[in-house]
């Protein structure tokens, strides 16, 4: 099983949001973590494996 982009990101945007509601503490890093994330599967599409 692939995981694309389209089902990649609405699973890591929400383990971010249960992440920032069980400790709001870390919402600096799980956004961070998050853009890193994004910006590498979106850079993934311009670069062939």
């Amino acid at each position: 099983m692939t995981l694309n982009t389209l089902l990649l990101e609405p699973i890591v945007a929400l383990v971010a949001g249960i992440l920032i509601l069980i400790q709001p503490r870390l919402l600096n890093v799980v956004v961070a973590i998050y853009l890193i994330i994004v910006g590498v599967v979106g850079l993934a599409h311009h670069f062939p494996y």
